[in-house]
């Protein structure tokens, strides 16, 4: 009896599912349009993006110059440490020791200050950039009648595979910077 009980409502569910499923021509007309961006690389490719990362260049290539030369010059001394520490007195090879490990330190320090103060920098670029990107992004879907936009950027996207018509980033990209200009240096008043 109670198996019977149990049959009867499945049998139900089921019958009544079967009624109430959409025909094909009902789905396909439900049909939803969904585009690919790849964010990153879209905010990346805008002028205003490639502005940025070449001031962020300008701005750290002679930070990172300086932190390889002292990483060289560590190396010099380790070297020197290691080939003529036998000859040394001890309170040469000791002092040699101290300052190795002292500077170590400190251009390990100086490492992760400089690489704080870059994701920083690059943090608020790409915040600032990013809110601008998903407004541009959002009324080109709504225009365009897509319904869902999915970033594809990471490799951990569960987006195995998308039709290049579906990629907006280019299209993204143009409006970016047509809405968003970047002033040249060239056009900037001289002093």
């Amino acid at each position: 009896m109670k198996l019977r009980f149990v049959l009867v409502p499945v049998c139900l569910a089921v019958s009544a599912f079967a009624q109430t499923a959409p025909a094909p021509a009902v789905a396909a007309a439900h049909a939803q349009k969904v585009a690919v961006i790849q964010f990153q690389a879209a905010v990346l490719s805008t002028a205003e993006g490639k502005a940025a990362s070449e001031a962020l260049r300008v701005k750290f290539d002679p930070k990172k110059a300086a932190v390889e030369r002292r990483q060289a010059d560590l190396q010099a001394m380790n070297d020197k440490l290691q080939k003529g520490g036998a000859t040394m007195t001890p309170e040469a090879r000791a002092k040699m020791q101290d300052d190795l490990a002292r500077g170590s330190r400190t251009l390990q320090h100086d490492v992760d200050d400089l690489n704080g103060e870059l994701q920083a920098d690059e943090g608020k670029i790409m915040q600032d950039m990013s809110g601008k990107m998903s407004d541009i992004i959002q009324k080109y879907a709504t225009k365009n009648g897509f319904s869902v936009v999915l970033d594809v950027s990471s490799e951990q996207t569960p987006v195995l595979w998308a039709d290049a018509g579906a990629n907006i980033t280019a299209e993204i990209v143009k409006e970016y910077d047509a809405l968003h200009p970047v002033k040249s240096a060239s056009a900037a008043p001289s002093k």
